[in-house]
C-alpha cells in the first residue's frame, strides 16, 4: 500500500517507519486506535483504523486535523491560499514570512500553520515557552512552486478523504488522560518526544516524563507500540535498559534528516517497545529496508505480556 504522506512536516516524522510498525501490529480493529502523541499523525493516517482517537497537547496540530475534518480548510482553499501567498513572498522575501509568523503568533490560523511549516527552516515544529512559533525563515523566497503547492495541496486531500470516511476524533489533551481512557480492545501507538535527545516539539520531554510513560503504559489494559530511540553512534539509550526492557523491542536502522549540515545528520537505531511478541520471521533474509532485529525481555514487567503469541 502506497505511503500516505501528511500535509504537515516535522523533524520526527515516521513516513519511513511506518511499513515497520506495521508488521508489528497484533490487532483486529474492534477497539480504536489510540495515539496520545498524534504529532503529524503519519502512522495513524497509514493504519487507517475504523476508530481512532488522535490526540496531542500541541493545539496547533489538532486544529488543524479538525479544520480539515469541519470542511473548515480543504485542498481548494489551501491551493488558493498557498497561490496568492506565495507571489508574496516572492516579491517580499523573509520580511514577509515573519509577518506571516507575527500574525499566526498573535492569531491562530491553521493556513498560517502550514505556510509557516513549509517555509521554514528544515520544517521544525518548534514554539518558545510563552507558546509562540519560533522558527527561523528557510532563505528560499522561490520556495513554493506551482509543483510543491500541487504536492501539498493532494496531500491535504487525501487526508481529508480518509478523515470523512473514517470514524475519527481529534482532541487536545495530555497523553495521561488520553491512556486512562484505553479499554483492552484497544491499540495505543505511542510516538513521545526522544528523551535525551534535541527535539523541537511543543513540549520538552526529560527522565521524569519517560519515567511517568513507562508507569502509565505498563498499566495500560490494551496493546501498545512505543516508538523510541535505542542508539547512535555516539550514544546509547540509557532508558531502555532502565525501563524498557521488560518488553519486547524491536530496532531497525533510520536516517533524519534534520541537522544543519551533512556532518550532524547521521543514522539512529529506532526502538519500537511491544507489550507483546510480534509476528516477525528475522531469520530470514529482509531486504535493505527492513532490517529488524527483536530483542528479547530480559524481565517480564507485572503481567503486561497480554495475549502474548
Amino acid at each position: 500500500m502506497r505511503i500516505v504522506v501528511p500535509p504537515i512536516k516535522s523533524q520526527g516524522i515516521k513516513t519511513k517507519l511506518v511499513n515497520t510498525i506495521k508488521n508489528c501490529i497484533i490487532w483486529n480493529n474492534e477497539g480504536k486506535w489510540i495515539e496520545p502523541f498524534v504529532g503529524t499523525g503519519v502512522v495513524g493516517f497509514n493504519i487507517r483504523p475504523n476508530k481512532a482517537l488522535f490526540a496531542d497537547t500541541n493545539p496547533h496540530l489538532i486544529n488543524f486535523y479538525n479544520d480539515i475534518k469541519t470542511n473548515k480548510i480543504n485542498s481548494n482553499i489551501v491551493r488558493e491560499y498557498l497561490t496568492e501567498e506565495s507571489e508574496k513572498l516572492k516579491d517580499k522575501g523573509e520580511i514577509f514570512y515573519y509577518n506571516v509568523r507575527e500574525r499566526f503568533n498573535n492569531n491562530i490560523n491553521s493556513l498560517d500553520f502550514i505556510f509557516l511549516n513549509r517555509a521554514c527552516f528544515n520544517g521544525i515544529i518548534r514554539f518558545n515557552r510563552k507558546g509562540k512559533f519560533n522558527v527561523p525563515f528557510c532563505k528560499k523566497s522561490e520556495r513554493f512552486s506551482k509543483s510543491y503547492i500541487t504536492k501539498i495541496v493532494n496531500q491535504v486531500e487525501n487526508i481529508q478523504k480518509l478523515i470523512s470516511y473514517y470514524d475519527w476524533d481529534f482532541v487536545i489533551q495530555d497523553y495521561v488522560t488520553t491512556l486512562n481512557s484505553v479499554s483492552s480492545n484497544d491499540f495505543i501507538y505511542c510516538d513521545p518526544p526522544y528523551v535525551d535527545r534535541h527535539v523541537d516539539y511543543f513540549n520538552s520531554w526529560n527522565e521524569e516524563d519517560e519515567q511517568k510513560l513507562f508507569f502509565n503504559l505498563s498499566n495500560c489494559p490494551a496493546k501498545f507500540i512505543l516508538s523510541t530511540w535505542h542508539s547512535n553512534k555516539y550514544r546509547t539509550n540509557k532508558y531502555i535498559e532502565e525501563y524498557w526492557k521488560s518488553f519486547f523491542i524491536v530496532t531497525k536502522e533510520h536516517f533524519y534528516h534534520v541537522g544543519g549540515s551533512e556532518t550532524n545528520r547521521n543514522p539512529m537505531l529506532e526502538a519500537l517497545v511491544l507489550n507483546y511478541k510480534p509476528y516477525l520471521n528475522i531469520s530470514q533474509p529482509q531486504n535493505e529496508t527492513e532490517q529488524l532485529m527483536l530483542l528479547e525481555p530480559k524481565i517480564i514487567f507485572q503481567n503486561q505480556i497480554i495475549n502474548a503469541i
